[in-house]
Formats: C-alpha cells, structure tokens, sequence
C-alpha cells in the first residue's frame, strides 16, 4: 500500500525558527488558515499567504521535494475544484478557493513537518486539559488526532493504488471503479482500527 507522507509533510529535524516556535503559536497558524479560508474573497491575498507560508516551509529545511509531496496528491482534485468553480463562478473567485485549500494543507505540513508526532499528541493533551471541566477527555482527543494522522496516507495511498488499477484496466474516467473501492477498503481499515483500540481498552468511555 503507498500513501506513506501523502497530504501532510513528515518530521524534519532542525533548529529553524519554525521548530523553536512554541507548540500553542504553531496550532494558531493553523487555526488561523483555516479562518482565513473562509474570510478572504480576493485572491491576491490568498496567493501572498500561501507565498509567505511556503517560504515558512522553505525555512525550515523540509525542502521543495516535501513541499510538493504534500501537495501533489490534492493536484487532481484541486484542478476538478477549479475548473467547475472557473464556469459556475469565474476565474478569480476559483483562484480564490484553490489557494485557500493550499494555504490550509501547507499550514498543516508546516506543523507536522517541525514537530514530532509523539510530542504533537503530547501538546494536544496539555492544551487540552483546561476543558475537562466541561467534560473534554484531552487523552482520548490526542487519540483520535494520532488516527487521523495515521489514517490520512492509508486512504491517500488506497485512491493512488485504485487508481493506477483502473487506469490499467481502462476504467480511469469510470467514477464507480475509483469511488466504491477506496469506500470498501476505508471502512475495512476504519472497522479494523476500531477493533484493535477496542482490544486494548483504548476510546471506551469511562463508567
């Protein structure tokens, strides 16, 4: 099965500015992205962010190759995205929502690209233990974070398989030979996740 690093960059060791910033700042950026996204209506401001978190990435000595590892599985659909938007809304409202979702994946990257997982999952539970006085489990929410992480390049690389099988096959512009598969194997792999947390007595809530 491929998939291994598709979407999110891995840890790179360094001392850049970027891996000593703190964890609780890198988590805004993030955040910060992901309102963005839905906040700026002009493109030139997209593409300006997208420009200044890229050099970001640069930065920190991850490298262009990872850069574009972590974007080029979203290229296909991120052309479908921008040529349906280009005819239902035009050029620059479609620039628009492209960048936006670049400015998203890259934030990402740039975090998991100057933070360990382990340590990552380590910061989600520090910072989420103030909202256990209003139920919040921060173990079981690092938990579920440390899954998708995990589960993000499996289904990645179970589309890229798929994929390469159709083309062989010549069913590559068949939606139901790409779509019903990577379904049945995702929620094969989700049942066999749930049944090994299960097994552990990892994700049950507490009497």
């Amino acid at each position: 099965m491929r998939g291994h690093g598709f979407l999110l960059a891995n840890y790179v060791p360094g001392t850049s500015l970027v891996h000593r910033a703190p964890l609780a700042l890198k988590f805004l950026l993030v955040i910060g992205s992901g309102l963005l996204s839905f906040l700026i209506v002009d493109w030139r401001i997209s593409a300006a962010i997208l420009a200044v978190l890229c050099g970001l990435f640069l930065a920190t000595g991850a490298g262009l190759k990872r850069l574009w590892h972590a974007v080029r599985p979203l290229a296909p659909l991120l052309l479908v995205i921008g040529l349906f938007q280009w005819w239902q809304l035009g050029g620059p409202t479609a620039g628009r929502i492209v960048l936006n979702i670049l400015v998203c994946v890259v934030a990402a990257s740039l975090l998991t690209a100057t933070m360990p997982i382990q340590r990552l999952l380590d910061g989600v539970v520090h910072l989420a233990r103030p909202f256990k006085r209003f139920g919040a489990d921060p173990e079981r929410f690092a938990l579920t974070i440390g899954v998708m992480l995990r589960s993000i390049p499996f289904i990645a690389g179970t589309f890229a398989d798929v994929r390469d099988s159709a083309k062989a096959r010549g069913l590559e512009r068949n939606p139901r030979a790409l779509v019903l598969p990577v379904f049945i194997t995702s929620v094969a792999y989700a049942r066999q996740t749930g049944e090994a947390l299960a097994a552990r007595g990892l994700g049950e809530a507490e009497d």
